[in-house]
């Protein structure tokens, strides 16, 4: 065991350590210090214990990727965390291929999107909380990846769920950051009940099962039992290798933002970009690609539950893409390509292709987290405005911005040699060649493979679209607000423009229901907005500037290994002097090593029509972009203004997510307060009430009639005394004369 591997607490523990010093003295610190130099330092704490994990995790890495294949997994137990009758649960860290390279996304990334925050949070109040919100989602998230067992990774999920949460109601006295985070934590408990109930059912199978199969180790969660253990029951009963499946891919939808549990991740862009970017884009929506991947023994034991992640992914992907092209706020449309192409993740792992579904996340994180963080950068040029339709032209203001937002589109359109090319094609090509996901005969596979390329036809345009209304054009729209005027839409007859949105604003927003802010707040507020309204809002006296290098360095890092890390990883997966390795071989699990179980099936080199494929692998990409730019090259066509009555019905109708969002917040929303109603008026009011006021009545009349016979008089007793004993004198003579006559 490499001495770096006793590290691996520290991990975990340094990103705990920052959230710590947040909570108890951040604020203390910059009361100490001043506002400018105390914030410095405050962020200056929570980026250095993120990086500390980085450089830990990649010595751990480098002296893993020294180990033979078969070797390279270490299992470090910290304590005793639960152990009853039947069921041990300690805290124990993992060390292999895929928690280390999930380690190096969450806090490689991590560390830069915290350094790119240290600037853009600049100017809020709470700079404290929100530091040690993020420095607390890192952690969780390092203890879902890093966990040998199922319960830490459920007490990292739903940790990860929490700061979510959090994050997203950040700015938690506008009531629709607060609406958005709840929605969030509601739409996530769904799916966590899936992934509760795969949890109980493995538990089960295990401990029913295990004196067959010679299983002494109580620890019927941990990895090191389930995955060598968990086939052989398979084998006898695959009935049960889909339900688990099928509970575990429940939990993977809703913390993975596929349908039908997709409708939460839009709405969470109401919380800070920096959340946006690392939360929504990088580490934790792959948190369901990870499940599946270190479970694939138990998918790739179920062809129908590997169909069921096929169709699903898919349609994802299609769905979310049409989606994109409606919508106007530059977030919005980073956040529904997030969820397409995390379809395309799944595609991947539905096929049994599980390490190219990591090569994916692997990219994405990359490419997601630049053009989330360009987009903040973009909207901190342009007065925290998110409108599309107000921008035009940027790039002659923010070259670096526009610059390293260039790489990162491309290489989610697909341009040929960037990192998404590689990955996703690869998707593409193992779909078609694969054997996994048959459905009563029907390879969904191979037809989810070339439909794929639609989607990332789709993904090619409607990102031409967002760079072109961006920075290209020719157009500076913004200049079309005369001065002074805090809404484009009142200098556009019947023009019914959305409300800019102020999710990104270092002011909470107003307080219009009266709630949070007292009078004397609300006072103070409208008198800086009245003086200085000037500097804030959007019109034709703005400049865009360029933001400070702590936001612009974290871009060209990203920039960098959006445009290398595809080829790197795919052909060259390696450290200079090291033996070369492909990434398929690395992230192979080591008990598929050492056992040589059941690997699903995919033939990369028995493509059917292979020729076409690699044409259109090598076009798809370069296709959407020419018609993209074909179609917005003037600018900001007219039938996409802030007249909506211009606008396509369709395109609409796919901006308003087909309904779909509205139907089922509608159904729960008004269908529950009908339930409630119900409740209330028959249930609550005529049933309860109806039965308790009734036995009142029934006892008050009871009493009423006691009461006539209850004077309190002793004249009234003798009487009914009297009464009772000839009533009794009269029973008896009459008792005896039926048995005189019967003798």
């Amino acid at each position: 065991m490499a001495k770096s591997f006793e590290l691996i607490f520290l991990v975990i523990g340094l990103p705990i350590l920052g959230f710590l010093i947040q909570c108890f003295w951040g604020k203390a610190i910059i009361d100490r210090m001043g506002i400018a130099a105390g914030r410095k330092t405050v962020g200056a704490i929570a980026t250095s214990v993120v990086a500390a994990s980085f450089a830990i995790g990649l010595m751990i890495l480098l002296d893993l990727a020294k180990m033979a294949p078969g070797d390279r997994l270490h299992i470090r137990t910290m304590f005793d965390w639960i152990n009853i009758a039947g069921l041990h649960i300690p805290v124990e860290l993992r060390i292999d291929t895929l928690s280390m390279t999930m380690v190096m996304i969450i806090t490689g990334i991590g560390s830069l999107i915290h350094l790119y925050a240290t600037g853009y949070m600049a100017e809020e109040q709470d700079y404290p909380r929100f530091f040690s919100y993020l420095n607390l989602f890192v952690a969780f998230m390092l203890t879902l990846v890093l966990g040998n067992n199922l319960a830490l990774l459920f007490i990292g999920w739903e940790g990860v769920g929490l700061c979510s949460y959090l994050l997203i109601g950040f700015w938690y006295k506008d009531f629709a950051n607060s609406g958005a985070a709840n929605k969030a934590f509601i739409t996530n408990r769904v799916g966590d009940v899936g992934l509760a109930l795969g949890m109980f059912l493995i538990a089960f199978l295990l401990s029913t099962n295990s004196k067959s199969l010679g299983i002494t180790d109580s620890r019927w969660l941990s990895y090191d039992v389930i995955l060598p253990n968990i086939g052989k029951i398979f084998e006898t009963n695959p009935g049960m290798a889909t339900a688990i499946a099928l509970c575990l891919f429940v939990g993977a939808c809703g913390k993975s933002a596929q349908f039908p549990l997709y409708l939460w991740l839009p709405d969470a862009m109401a919380g800070p970009t920096p959340v946006s970017a690392l939360i929504h884009a990088a580490t934790m929506v792959t948190a369901g690609v990870f499940l599946l991947t270190r479970m694939q023994v138990v998918f790739a034991a179920s062809a129908v539950a590997s169909s069921i992640v096929v169709i699903v992914g898919l349609f994802t992907a299609i769905f979310a893409a049409l989606i994109a092209f409606g919508q106007t706020d530059i977030k919005k449309v980073l956040a529904y390509s997030t969820v397409s192409q995390l379809g395309f993740m799944f595609v991947a792992c539905g096929v049994g292709a599980y390490w190219v579904g990591m090569f994916h996340v692997i990219t994405h994180a990359f490419f997601k987290a630049l053009l989330f963080l360009g987009s903040g950068a973009v909207i901190h040029a342009m007065a925290h405005d998110q409108d599309m339709r107000n921008y035009g032209s940027l790039s002659k203001y923010i070259k670096i911005t526009w610059a390293t937002m260039l790489i990162g589109y491309l290489a989610i359109a697909g341009l040929p040699y960037t990192s998404g090319w590689f990955s996703k094609e690869e998707i593409i090509h193992v779909a078609i060649g694969s054997k996994q996901a048959m459905l009563n005969g029907v390879n969904i596979g191979y037809y989810a493979g070339w439909i794929a390329f639609g989607a990332a036809l789709l993904t090619a345009i409607y990102m031409t679209r967002m760079m072109m209304l961006t920075f290209g054009g020719g157009q500076q729209r913004w200049k079309l607000i005369p001065a002074g005027a805090h809404d484009h839409a009142d200098h556009h007859d019947d023009h019914a423009h959305e409300a800019h949105s102020h999710a990104d604003h270092a002011h909470q927003g107003e307080d219009t229901e009266g709630f949070f802010y007292t009078d004397d707040e609300m006072a103070a507020m409208h008198s800086h907005e009245d003086h200085d309204d000037h500097h804030h809002a959007l019109d034709e006296t703005h400049v865009p500037h360029e933001v400070p290098p702590s936001m612009w360095i974290p871009l060209v890092v990203l920039a960098f290994f959006s445009l290398f890390s595809g080829v790197w990883l795919k052909d060259y997966f390696g450290w200079f002097g090291q033996k070369k390795m492909l990434l398929e071989n690395w992230l192979t699990p080591v008990e598929t090593w050492r056992h040589g179980h059941h690997h699903a099936e995919y033939h990369p080199h028995e493509i059917p029509y292979e020729q076409i494929v690699a044409m259109l692998g090598y076009s798809i990409g370069i296709a959407g972009i020419i018609i993209g730019v074909a179609w917005y090259f003037r600018g900001l066509p007219k039938s996409e203004g802030f007249d909506m009555k211009k606008w396509n019905p369709l395109r609409v109708f796919a901006g308003n997510q087909f309904g779909y969002d509205k139907t089922v917040v509608e159904s729960f929303s008004e269908g529950g307060n009908a339930f409630g109603t119900f409740l209330w008026k028959f249930v609550d009011n005529k049933v309860v009430d109806g039965a308790v006021n009734g036995l009142g009545t029934v006892l008050g009349g009871l009493s009423k009639g006691a009461g006539f016979v209850q004077t309190g008089l002793a004249r009234g007793y003798a009487l009914m005394m009297l009464l009772g004993s000839a009533a009794i004198l009269g029973y008896v003579i009459y008792a005896l004369a039926q048995v005189g006559g019967r003798g």
